[in-house]
């Protein structure tokens, strides 16, 4: 049965990723026949449904969904790339990191991607800057942001971790997570020649149009649920709900609207993992998947296996959605086989930072974002769309290889 419920998964992703379906979804009607098979009660396979998730999601997604739809965010990312002014060069550093604050704050990798890949590709038409580099780098700082503890990614490792008792890895999680990113982003700002672009193309902050009264009160409602969180250890999504609340109420943004901008999609593929690797765990699959993830590992190289092995599934599913809930859990078993004294945060961050920079592959969500926004900036001809396709997966490619070799020599230990 253990062996089988890996299979289950395996297949999970196979028809996620090949017949299109929400992998959520299938995971969830695999564990209701893998669990029946076992003889487990109904009450035990929904029990993996994690309900506090789910909530601390829907509550984040939203209140950014309000932000989006009145303007706030994407006017905010325009104000915070104008300073670069004629500066060309300086505008991928400003785009990383604004792309990570704003993530940080709470939207996450993707929402966040999403907003500022449509200004990041139109800026890489108007100003002459290579789309494949900008939007690796956008994304990246995207997911090293990702990794706070507002935001969906980092919600989804701390909690994982919080199963089998590791606690109080909120900062030594983000500071790793930007690290990874900032130096992958700055390897691809350098081998891109980022720091060469010129323009006699000049933003100006005259030419953008201040922030609206609605706009305002929903900057002072996102700074509101920040210090909720980080000075009075409100739980995120109940904060978020809050504010939104109050944002809906003084009628600053179209709460039908933002509803529907919640991406229920990720939410029931997030939690309908997280059923079938509970039927998993008590099948013992994640015990079986730890033995054999072992076998082939010792304590130099644990950290490379783990990162490689994410990557390469991060290209098939996806990372917060499949990835992190398959791999994380392994982590205390590992361990406990191979008798080894490792701080896990290191691996935690390996496996999410490693897949995450795989995501920059157009397979994945971020990748194509930046196709779709730079095919509808552009109008580009088929065989340049085919070009950047290749130039994109590459990225990800020597990302995944990159990050894998310097976690070797203890690259997600220099934080810790």
């Amino acid at each position: 049965m253990a062996l089988l419920s890996l299979f289950a998964l395996v297949s999970a992703i196979f028809l996620g990723f090949f017949r299109k379906m929400n992998t959520g979804l299938v995971c969830i009607g695999f564990a209701l026949i893998l669990g029946k098979l076992a003889g487990m009660d109904d009450r035990t396979i929904i029990g993996g449904f994690n309900y506090s998730l789910f909530l601390m999601l829907l509550g984040v997604t939203y209140l950014f969904g309000l932000a989006d739809i009145n303007g706030t965010l994407k006017l905010l990312t325009n104000k915070i790339t104008v300073v670069a002014g004629r500066r060309t060069f300086l505008i991928p550093i400003v785009m990383y990191v604004f792309a990570t604050v704003l993530s940080a704050l709470g939207p996450g990798t993707i929402p966040t991607t999403a907003i500022m890949m449509v200004f990041g590709m139109t800026l890489a038409v108007e100003m002459k800057i290579n789309p494949a580099m900008l939007a690796a780098i956008i994304f990246l700082g995207a997911a090293g942001g990702g990794m706070s503890p507002l935001a969906a990614t980092g919600i989804i490792g701390i909690d994982l971790c919080a199963n089998f008792g590791l606690t109080g890895i909120e900062v030594p999680l983000l500071l790793n997570g930007v690290l990874s990113s900032t130096v992958y982003a700055g390897i691809v700002y350098i081998a891109f020649g980022g720091y060469k672009l010129k323009s006699d193309v000049v933003l100006k902050l005259s030419d953008i149009p201040p922030f609206d009264r609605k706009q305002i009160i929903t900057l002072i409602g996102i700074f509101v649920m920040v210090m909720l969180v980080m000075l009075f250890k409100v739980n995120v999504g109940l904060a978020s709900f809050a504010v939104a609340m109050t944002l809906s109420f003084l009628r600053v943004s179209d709460e039908n609207e933002a509803i529907k901008k919640i991406p229920w999609g990720t939410l029931l593929l997030i939690c309908g993992v997280g059923v079938l690797m509970n039927v998993i765990i008590e099948l013992g699959g994640i015990d079986l998947l730890s033995s054999a993830l072992a076998s082939v590992m010792n304590a130099a190289t644990a950290t490379t296996i783990l990162g490689v092995t994410a990557g390469v599934m991060s290209w098939f599913s996806s990372t917060s959605g499949v990835v992190m809930p398959t791999l994380i859990p392994t982590i205390p078993h590992i361990i406990d086989q191979m008798s080894i004294s490792v701080n896990p945060v290191e691996w935690v961050t390996a496996i999410s930072m490693v897949s995450n920079t795989a995501g920059i592959s157009p397979l994945s969500t971020g990748g194509a974002l930046a196709l779709a926004a730079y095919s509808a900036e552009a109008g580009v001809a088929e065989g340049e769309m085919d070009r950047l396709f290749v130039k994109m997966f590459s990225i990800s490619a020597v990302g995944v290889v990159t990050l894998s070799i310097l976690a070797y020599f203890g690259f997600y230990r220099w934080l810790l």
